[in-house]
């Protein structure tokens, strides 16, 4: 496991960017030890003053990136947590509790980040969560995110929320391995008609939504009254709610009180006699709701407080994995979204048992800097961290990576 001298300190009037350490690391099994390019960006203040390219070094570097060039309605929509935003930046800190025990003198001269997912091999274990409206950030929206993952070779689930269509995410990545995350509609032939076009369309799973019986309170999104621009529209429903001009309020480009807040258990067992895919429960935070998921037959949990857009004051996801993994206890794949911003934060994730983490606010930052390869680059950037993170820990695959790494008396 090679790593790259550092470099001088990067200088420029926009010092908060600065950095003067970047490390890079490099795969020898995969890179032969050649270095990889690193993204900049240009920062100007002022009149016309330029600065030194900066080095876009970390998930962070992109997220400040994002927050400049963004429009303040589209940052906030994004960022937005709920209420006073306490389980959105816990999500975040929660890492920062959790202490790992590195073992040494393993021989970690070859690593190897792949491991799998519902049956597929992926590169690494972390994919795009479920975000919305990606054509805020860039023009190309949900069709670079599909070929930024695709050419990374890993999992994408498509929001409901999308400004590009199902079909057009497909025929923008053919190759890449999807799944769809699905809310049911008050109007249930909705919910099945889009079951049934992206099964259709080679979608692989089903991730079903079921924090969001009502849409928790974003003041952000209240202040600005955040509506979609008039170019863009949820594509998926283009001709499903028709929203005319005082025909009441909209809701995120459909008409409000359209989620059906009377979703139950037994919609599992609907949404089972609908679709022969997968179904993967997102929104599971105890245990008793893991054991009611395996009960009712789905193949997998995503622990998600949906980022923190919620319920305010639940729990974080991380703080929650450790007694849902122990009550599947290897019945159904465990995943994990909410707070991942580095490669260690991976490493804890996998560790404590999620076989995989997903991504969102950050991906939305990849798209803002430079759409597709933005997004490879954010992904490329915590493969790199995640590969480091193993290493140093003394683990050689995802296979060696359990809760020994994990002291627990930091939980």
């Amino acid at each position: 496991m090679a790593a790259q001298a550092p470099s001088p300190a990067l200088s420029g009037p926009r010092c908060g960017w600065a950095r003067s350490h970047v490390w890079q690391l490099q795969s020898s099994r995969a890179r032969g030890g050649t270095p990889r390019a690193i993204s900049t960006f240009t920062a100007n203040k002022g009149e016309g003053v330029r600065c030194a390219e900066m080095a876009m070094v970390c998930l962070t570097d992109f997220e400040e990136y994002a927050k400049e060039h963004l429009s303040k309605a589209t940052w906030d929509y994004y960022a937005a947590g709920a209420d006073e935003c306490c389980t959105r930046d816990d999500n975040l800190l929660a890492y920062k509790r959790i202490r790992l025990r590195p073992r040494i003198l393993r021989d970690v001269s070859i690593s190897d980040t792949r491991t799998t997912v519902q049956g597929t091999e992926i590169s690494f274990p972390v994919g795009i969560a479920p975000t919305a409206f990606h054509c805020l950030a860039w023009h190309e929206g949900e069709m670079a995110t599909a070929r930024a993952t695709e050419a990374v070779n890993t999992c994408y689930i498509t929001s409901t929320y999308s400004t590009c269509s199902v079909e057009e995410i497909v025929a923008a990545a053919p190759n890449g391995y999807r799944w769809f995350q699905l809310y049911v509609y008050r109007n249930r032939k909705v919910s099945e008609q889009i079951v049934h076009r992206v099964e259709a369309l080679g979608y692989k799973a089903l991730v079903l939504t079921v924090d969001v019986p009502y849409t928790g309170k974003r003041r952000n999104d209240i202040r600005n009254q955040f509506k979609l621009p008039p170019h863009l529209k949820v594509k998926n429903f283009d001709g499903v709610f028709e929203v005319k001009e005082n025909a009441g309020p909209e809701e995120y480009g459909i008409p409000a009180n359209t989620l059906d807040p009377s979703i139950s258990w037994k919609d599992v067992y609907w949404l089972q006699s609908l679709t022969r895919l997968p179904i993967i429960i997102k929104g599971i935070l105890t245990k008793e709701d893991a054991e009611l998921a395996v009960e009712h037959g789905v193949q997998g949990i995503i622990v998600s407080n949906h980022g923190g857009r919620q319920l305010d004051g639940g729990p974080a996801t991380i703080d929650a994995l450790s007694e849902i993994v122990d009550t599947v206890q290897g019945r159904i794949e465990v995943y994990l979204d909410g707070g991942i911003r580095t490669g260690s934060d991976v490493l804890k994730a996998v560790a404590l048992g999620a076989k995989c983490v997903f991504i969102g606010r950050p991906a939305v930052w990849g798209l803002a800097y430079k759409g597709e390869e933005g997004v490879r680059e954010v992904l490329q950037i915590l493969n790199d961290e995640f590969r480091l993170s193993m290493a140093l820990a003394g683990c050689r695959n995802v296979a060696e990576i359990n809760r020994n790494l994990i002291q627990f008396s930091k939980l």
